[in-house]
């Protein structure tokens, strides 16, 4: 069930959302609502992620990330030590 909603944002914002919406050929309100789901979906529980996620988390630390690139043998050696 859709709802209407009525939000107070600075003139500026709203110019540039909307810009960023028809740029992407969305509508405003579509943005807002996937904004409102991310929002919820990364407050999700550990316990709730699957296995797999679980294991591979913390695998690769951010400081490893600013070092390699996507096609990088050395990335590829460190996921493996990682492993």
């Amino acid at each position: 069930m859709e709802t209407k909603l009525t939000l107070k944002l600075d003139q500026g914002v709203i110019n540039s959302a909307k810009k960023y919406a028809e740029n992407n050929n969305r509508s405003l309100s579509k943005l807002v609502e996937d904004y409102f789901k991310n929002l919820s979906s990364e407050n999700i529980p550990e316990e709730e992620y699957p296995p797999l996620i679980k294991r591979l988390s913390g695998i690769i630390s951010e400081n490893d990330l600013k070092h390699i690139s996507k096609y990088d043998d050395k990335a590829k050696n460190i996921l493996r030590e990682k492993a």
